[in-house]
């Protein structure tokens, strides 16, 4: 199934840090345990990954406060002669 990275930024204030935590708390435990905080190192935003068929499905997973501020990102891998394929074709 399809990875996303999903942001979430928030106010840079303690209250607005612990109402986004509050809010991803109210929709599942796992969703506070899954996700990363920026908070302590001045990044007032959470990233957290999750897994839909489209970035219109991940979104709509999303609480509706953060849907219009959320950004999702498609995640993929390389492999090894993927990326010798794409160095190969981008070499001056």
């Amino acid at each position: 199934m399809p990875r996303f990275l999903v942001e979430v930024p928030h106010e840079a204030e303690p209250a607005a840090c612990a109402r986004a935590a509050k809010v991803l708390l109210e929709i599942g435990s796992h969703w506070v345990t899954n996700a990363d905080f920026g908070c302590m190192d001045g990044e007032h935003r959470a990233w957290i990954i999750l897994e839909g068929e489209s970035k219109t499905e991940v979104r709509n997973m999303l609480p509706p406060v953060f849907r219009s501020v959320a950004r999702v990102v498609g995640l993929n891998k390389f492999t090894l002669a993927q990326m010798e394929q794409m160095l190969k074709a981008h070499q001056a």
